[in-house]
């Protein structure tokens, strides 16, 4: 196969400050695209490919595969499964093919049946410039220089909106930081895709960051067209002839008559609309099939079918169910259905339901992410599940796919502003939103879904979140209908697909799907406008199911207590191996979650358990304090008196004179309540149990010692008991020396 030039060919441009480059021909040449784009020392390998001829001879739709390959040498990691290689894309990567199979799909003509497949490898990422909007860029551009038919180029940026400015291309910490993160495809003329996370941005605001980056976008472009000018193939031929296409609509339109009007009057409901539908489809199919191939029948049946529908709404301002344009389904929500989870919130809009569940756990119980980014955790996990019963099919259960995945990460992004902080809330979040029935916008259902169950299982959120999806048809006059809550058949057959999230302050989430070129930022305006009203809406109808979080969580939930450590004990309190801190987790059935800064968190369900490990961490951690009081265990008796551990690897000697009344029964093993009596200049503790009494008093205490306290027994093992230790080993000491009887050298 010929390569793509005689030697690599390069273009740059400086986008906002940015330099970005393009190159072809230096690698994977035998592909019908390749190109590498470079942002910083961020560089992905885009390559696009066709196969010869159609998948099969009655496929009526584009076989398009978009596959984000993640390499973790490009960030110098190895990965952390099993097999240490790379295996199926987690969620990352997922999302990134999402947003450049979104990017490109609407731009393949019309008829074009041939399996193409865009392969996207991240071969070095420089941890702060994200390499997916390249990825996006290179897609467009392998594309564009390539073979394959495609009615591109189309540009993609992300744009981040930080302390007043609008930042093309940000960061990864840039990202972070700002209050609206968005990415932006488009051509010069028109919008294609958007998706953003925000904090409770203004519509303004939104608008302003899309004009921005379609701005930037058309640099982009210019840089493609540079390119392709260059290294540019000739467009490969493909079997497709519109005035057929043409002629089997027309004989189609003869077989239904007005079936379609006589239906759409009805203002059919869902299982109406899908019974009608297949009884014309199964006419027309009958009628044509000794003229027509099943492909033509079902190409002409989805044309006919779409103009019957957008006419009437254009025409009428009628919608399939008989409901006004900027009219919501019915809504009904609930809460707190299950007994024994943390949180549960119903949420039904229609024929649309949404089942949503949140459980909260220990800190330990964070998402580990094995990614090309910066991200290690993520304490917040949405999953969206959508099963076949939602829209009565029978099909194989499988584990979730892009959807259930683009699904879940939007609603999460619309969920994770109003969360309150780590340090706030020291619990790791899951929420699951199982679709229990369908017909449009299940995502959305999962926002509001996920707002009513955190505030039913009490986490203090900031505000409710709501979300609606709406719609667009366009006609050929430039007349155009926005629609409010689209079901599934305006999502199938409408121009745009525009979901908004957000509480009532601002936008939270925003993603937009276009497949019409007449999309015009006053189009757009009308309709960011519509859809706050009809989230409003919507809010209104969730703030009568609940309008604030609950006082309490539920007594299912983990108890969380958050306490800081000084650095220096975290190794006091983990011990060699571990052992200290396993102990006490299987002491007292918690959970414990040490970070490197000295926060630890302890979990449980049982208030006394959790009550006696705080204790343990506390009295292995703190300073030792004359008068504190502890109950220890005796580890070994002498001629003098008892050696008691206070806390792992730190024992306390009570000699024979403070033991009082139970001189004739201490035994290694046992427990025994003291009180510290002296802390001499090289940290070795006296302790007494006469003093404890009353029958003797201690020094006054340290003034930074407070109140003394019973710290609980401890049955963990002990720390090391090497050389210079604790006295178990060389350089420990014996009793009987010149000091006393205390060892010379280090701790007890």
């Amino acid at each position: 196969m010929a390569t793509q030039a005689d030697s690599p060919t390069s273009v740059s441009s400086q986008i906002d400050g940015k330099t970005i480059t393009l190159e072809t021909g230096k690698l994977a040449n035998q592909a019908h695209g390749s190109v590498t784009v470079t942002l910083g020392e961020t560089i992905v390998l885009v390559t696009a490919v066709m196969s010869s001829r159609p998948r099969a001879e009655d496929i009526d739709f584009l076989p398009l595969t978009v596959d984000y390959e993640e390499r973790l040498y490009s960030v110098g990691k190895i990965p952390g499964s099993f097999f240490r290689r790379e295996g199926r894309p987690g969620q990352d990567g997922i999302l990134a093919s999402r947003l450049t199979d979104r990017s490109i799909r609407p731009l393949f003509p019309k008829g074009l049946h041939n399996d193409v497949q865009i392969t996207l490898t991240v071969l070095s990422s420089d941890q702060e410039n994200p390499p997916e909007i390249l990825g996006m860029i290179g897609a467009s551009a392998a594309l564009s220089i390539s073979q394959i038919p495609f009615d591109g180029p189309v540009a993609s940026c992300r744009i981040a909106y930080l302390d007043g400015q609008y930042i093309i291309h940000p960061t990864y910490e840039q990202s972070i930081e700002s209050t609206l993160s968005m990415v932006v495809s488009s051509s010069k003329d028109a919008i294609f895709m958007v998706e953003a996370g925000a904090n409770e941005v203004s519509e303004e605001v939104i608008l302003e960051a899309i004009a921005k980056a379609q701005q930037a976008n058309s640099e982009t472009i210019d840089l493609i067209q540079d390119l392709t000018g260059k290294v540019g193939k000739p467009k490969a031929s493909f079997e497709y002839d519109p005035a057929a296409a043409e002629a089997v609509v027309a004989r189609i339109k003869e077989v239904v008559g007005s079936r379609w009007d006589d239906l759409l009057s009805r203002n059919p409901g869902m299982y109406e609309m899908d019974d009608g539908e297949k009884e014309i489809s199964a006419l027309v199919t009958e009628s044509l099939k000794d003229e027509y191939s099943k492909t033509a029948i079902g190409d002409g049946f989805k044309t006919v079918f779409r103009e019957a529908v957008r006419g009437r709404i254009l025409q009428q301002h009628v919608r399939s169910d008989g409901r006004a344009l900027d009219q919501v389904r019915p809504i009904t929500c609930d809460t707190g259905i299950l007994p024994r989870t943390h949180g549960t919130g119903l949420f039904t809009r229609g024929e649309t339901q949404v089942l949503s569940i949140v459980t909260v756990g220990s800190l330990a119980l964070k998402q580990t992410l094995d990614t090309v980014g910066p991200d290690s955790t993520k304490r917040f996990m949405h999953h969206y599940n959508f099963p076949s019963f939602s829209t009565g099919e029978a099909r194989r259960v499988m584990s979730p796919g892009r959807r259930e995945i683009g699904h879940g990460a939007l609603a999460e992004r619309a969920i994770l502003p109003v969360l309150p902080s780590e340090d706030d809330f020291p619990y790791a979040i899951r929420i699951v939103s199982e679709c229990l029935s369908s017909n449009g916008s299940t995502s959305m259902g999962s926002v509001c879904g996920s707002s009513l169950s955190l505030m039913d299982a009490g986490i203090p959120i900031k505000a409710p979140v709501a979300g609606i999806a709406m719609g667009l048809i366009t006609g050929t006059d430039g007349e155009y209908a926005i629609l409010s809550d689209i079901q599934g058949i305006e999502d199938f057959l409408g121009d745009m697909d525009f979901k908004v999230a957000g509480t009532s302050e601002g936008v939270n989430a925003l993603q937009m799907d276009v497949k019409t070129q007449y999309l015009t930022p006053s189009i757009l305006k009308e309709a960011l406008e519509q859809a706050r009203q009809g989230r409003m809406h919507i809010m209104g109808k969730m703030n009568e199911a609940i309008s604030e979080t609950r006082g309490e969580m539920s007594e299912y939930a983990p108890k969380m207590i958050r306490m800081k450590i000084k650095i220096e004990k975290i190794g006091a309190l983990i011990g060699p191996g571990g052992r200290v801190i396993r102990a006490i987790i299987e002491e007292t059935g918690t959970t414990i979650n040490v970070d490197d800064d000295g926060s630890v968190t302890i979990g449980g369900v049982d208030s006394s358990m959790l009550a006696l490990a705080q204790s343990k961490v506390d009295a292995l951690t703190r300073d030792l304090a004359i008068g504190d009081i502890f109950t220890g265990k005796v580890v070994r008796l002498t001629n003098f008196g008892a050696f008691v551990e206070l806390v792992p690897g730190k024992d306390g000697l009570i000699r024979n004179g403070d033991i009082g009344d139970m001189e004739e029964e201490l035994a290694e093993g046992q427990e025994i309540t003291v009180m510290i009596r002296e802390i001499d200049s090289q940290g070795r503790v006296n302790l007494s149990r006469k003093a404890l009494f009353g029958d003797d008093s201690p020094p006054s205490p340290r003034p930074d010692s407070g109140p003394p306290r019973d710290r609980g027994g401890f049955g963990g093992n002990r720390g090391g008991r090497g050389p210079g230790g604790s006295g178990r080993g060389p350089g420990g000491g014996r009793p009987g020396g010149p000091n006393g009887g205390r060892f010379q050298g280090g701790n007890r």
